[in-house]
């Protein structure tokens, strides 16, 4: 796509899409940012999602393309690990990289949102309008209907690449599932979260620098850190279970049995307060196949691939979307529907293996990691990735803390299963074999 073909709009302005404005705006070309909420710099009162984002390596790779990543990272809070709550109070500290010491970090979704705002905004050639939502899109035609709020008006709009950033119940993707052999697939889980809060004046007694984690088996909680000492905590599990927590003793009775060390932090009155007062969110899971439409219809980010966060890469993958984007906007020898088609032949597998990943991850947080086995897994990696770290990279470090295509993170954990049930069958057998032995002598 040259620089001479002039105008990209971008729908949706949250994180991936005024990510990707500042792209666009940095490569030159004349941007419109359609955002249908009100500007959330301005609107104090303006609640969205919440939960902390961790950024890791793919995401400081797109920050730093538009050289936001020392901005963003100096507002974040570095984690180099998980910090693994017992029922007793027992913690348990589990590094995410004890070999090269990569760590990930956690930031708030509105600081980051107005950082990603404020750069789009300082480009001359992005124009981002808030309150203007996408009503629906005439696929064949090439346009696209956009109300705005304030005035009502609908008006028809157009451009060389029209680009989808509008989360996971995206209007351009419904339009774009009304085409021939669009591929859909979207699953609720029956888990739901609710997000609780541990405030600044007790945020030190929690262990700094750390993903806390009180694992459950069938549910969890975790809390990430805030520059203010303050502490987000999130508790998944199955949305019964919210559902039988109805007054203040079934509230209370469940914290003080199930996360008795948590119930002095966040505090008795704030449960139940929250609990009463607010329904939990649902979880969802999107896979789309493919990401474009004819000449000039492309969708990132949530609008093609929502997640569930255990793995902390939707907002990774979002902002990688933006960057492999970028590179192939850079081949000046591409037409646009190249470019696209391109990008969906790249994207699809890949992040649709991250969404596998994403729902695996939650099993491991809420259950696994407080196995023996999985234990001695992460030992053997460790040790393995110490001794070869070019020929055996753990699943967790080829995600979080690489460019590795995710398709091919996903590839490399079958292989080492293997290769490890090989292992320990290879051991087990010797100690039969010498067992045996002895008995016989």
């Amino acid at each position: 796509m040259y620089q001479d073909r002039r105008k990209v709009i971008v729908i949706g302005g949250g994180l991936v899409g005024s990510l990707c404005a500042c792209f666009m705006g940095q490569k030159g070309y004349h941007v419109v940012l359609y955002e249908k909420r009100s500007d959330l710099r301005k609107d104090t009162y303006m609640r969205g999602r919440s939960i902390n984002l961790a950024i890791s390596h793919r995401g400081r790779v797109a920050l730093r393309s538009v050289g936001l990543e020392e901005t963003v990272l100096g507002s974040a809070i570095p984690m180099q690990g998980r910090l693994l709550h017992g029922k007793t109070g027992a913690l348990q500290s589990m590094p995410y990289d004890p070999v090269f010491n990569n760590c990930i970090y956690s930031i708030g979704r509105n600081s980051l949102n107005e950082v990603l705002l404020n750069a789009a905004e300082n480009y001359d050639n992005v124009k981002v309008k808030f309150d203007h939502k996408l009503v629906n899109a005439d696929i064949r035609r090439g346009v696209i209907r956009v109300q705005n709020k304030t005035t009502t008006e609908v008006f028809e709009e157009t451009a060389d690449l029209i680009i989808g950033a509008d989360g996971a119940y995206s209007v351009l993707r419904s339009a774009m599932l009304m085409t021939p052999m669009f591929q859909f697939n979207q699953t609720h889980i029956e888990h739901g979260y609710l997000e609780l809060y541990i405030p600044a004046s007790l945020g030190d007694k929690m262990t700094p620098n750390h993903l806390h984690i009180w694992p459950r088996g069938q549910f969890m909680m975790i809390a990430l850190p805030n520059k203010d000492t303050s502490w987000t905590v999130t508790l998944f599990m199955p949305l019964d279970n919210f559902t039988s927590l109805r007054d203040e003793d079934s509230i209370m009775y469940f914290f003080e049995n199930i996360f008795p060390d948590a119930v002095p932090l966040i505090g008795k009155n704030s449960l139940v307060h929250t609990f009463l007062s607010t329904k939990p969110s649902q979880l969802i899971s999107i896979k789309c196949s493919p990401h474009h439409f004819g000449s000039k219809f492309l969708i990132i980010g949530d609008a093609a691939h929502a997640m569930v966060p255990f793995y902390g890469q939707g907002m990774n993958s979002g902002f990688e979307d933006v960057s492999v984007l970028s590179e192939l906007l850079d081949k000046n020898h591409l037409e646009v529907k190249e470019i696209i088609k391109l990008y969906s032949e790249m994207r699809v597998q890949n992040v649709q293996a991250v969404c596998d990943l994403a729902m695996y991850n939650y099993v491991e947080m809420r259950d696994l990691v407080m196995r023996k086995s999985f234990r001695a897994r992460k030992a053997v990696d460790e040790v393995l990735y110490k001794l070869c770290p070019k020929i055996w990279f753990p699943l967790y470090n080829s995600v979080s803390f690489s460019s590795l295509e995710y398709r091919r993170c996903l590839e490399n954990k079958k292989l080492q299963d293997k290769i490890y049930s090989l292992l320990v069958g290879v051991l087990l057998l010797s100690f039969l074999f010498v067992f045996i032995n002895i008995l016989r002598y």
